[in-house]
């Protein structure tokens, strides 16, 4: 196709004969001739159009009136970009067939190496936007090289790094705040009630992501070790309250205090699921979602749980 269209175009880009350039007095008739020119067009076509011709027609009328000097500095600013445009096109006309002889070093450097190994990319079967299609294809591939790099790979070793990384996290704040809540509470079953409507209200959560369809990613898995925090200073309030011999507790000050509370915590939560970010949204609605499961566990399911107060030893 390349030779096709040299062959076709090489007559104009490269004429056998070439006029002399204009002199100055042609250049200053050309000038005043497609002034009159645009001039009489823009009358016969009046709209914005015509308005743009007869600026135009004034500048070239300045010009074929002016200087010499002025006429040569505007046919440079005029000619030099052509001649450049016409010299990228009969470059471009000149390609021929690439081979790795004829690449340049610095570029076949980068996929040939000095001792004659090379380069292999791959590229997954199927939408390369599934992270199934990218799991499978990165464990298809390190089974035939180990040491392979690129975006697939490491973006499913993020993935595990990110996931085990709150994982722990998770499994250090369990130990570490159920080990605060027994040497508060010295009573493996009230830390058993303060932890267990925490531990629904993620189940909840989760399950209600499931139902609307709402994927966990990198930036809204934080809701979860906000959601362990939240919920155990929901709860906690109404096991000290149950142990010191409160009843009623849903007809208590306590649970107003705990219902604005998430109010004005959930308020904030909220403006993050208006956000135009993807990510800063999601984060946005599971907080919400996981705020209003552990204000009803706190207010439906830790009540019921804890049952009457216990008596009071003598």
């Amino acid at each position: 196709m390349v030779q096709d269209a040299s062959l076709l175009l090489d007559a104009t880009i490269n004429p056998f004969d070439v006029t002399p350039p204009p002199s100055d007095a042609d250049s200053a008739a050309a000038l005043a001739r497609t002034a009159a020119e645009l001039r009489a067009t823009a009358t016969s076509h009046p709209g914005p159009a015509a308005d743009s011709a007869r600026r135009l027609a004034t500048a070239f009328s300045r010009l074929a009136s002016g200087t010499p000097q002025d006429r040569a500095r505007a046919t440079a600013l005029l000619v030099t970009p052509l001649d450049s445009m016409l010299g990228q096109i009969r470059a471009t006309l000149q390609a021929e067939a690439v081979t790795r002889a004829t690449l340049p070093p610095e570029i076949a450097g980068n996929w040939i190496a000095k001792d004659g190994r090379a380069l292999v990319q791959v590229f997954p079967k199927g939408d390369s936007n599934n992270n199934a299609v990218l799991r499978r294809f990165t464990k298809a591939v390190r089974a035939v090289a180990p040491d392979a790099s690129g975006l697939p790979v490491a973006t499913q070793e993020a993935a595990g790094t990110v996931a085990w990384a709150f994982v722990e996290a998770g499994v250090l704040a369990l130990a570490l705040v159920s080990g605060l809540l027994f040497l508060v509470l010295r009573d493996v079953k009230e830390v058993a009630f303060t932890l267990a409507p925490v531990v629904l209200s993620g189940f909840l959560t989760l399950g209600s992501c499931v139902l609307i369809g709402q994927p966990i990613n990198f930036a809204n898995i934080i809701a979860f070790p906000l959601l362990f925090g939240v919920g155990v200073a929901f709860h906690i309030y109404f096991v000290m309250a149950w142990r010191g011999g409160a009843t009623d507790l849903l007809q208590s000050s306590l649970a107003r205090a705990v219902l604005f509370s998430a109010l004005a915590t959930g308020s904030a939560f909220g403006s993050l699921w208006l956000s135009h970010h993807p990510g800063t949204a999601s984060m946005g609605k599971i907080l919400m979602i996981s705020l209003a499961w552990t204000l009803v566990c706190a207010l439906i399911f830790e009540p019921a749980l804890l049952g009457p107060p216990r008596p009071k030893k003598g």
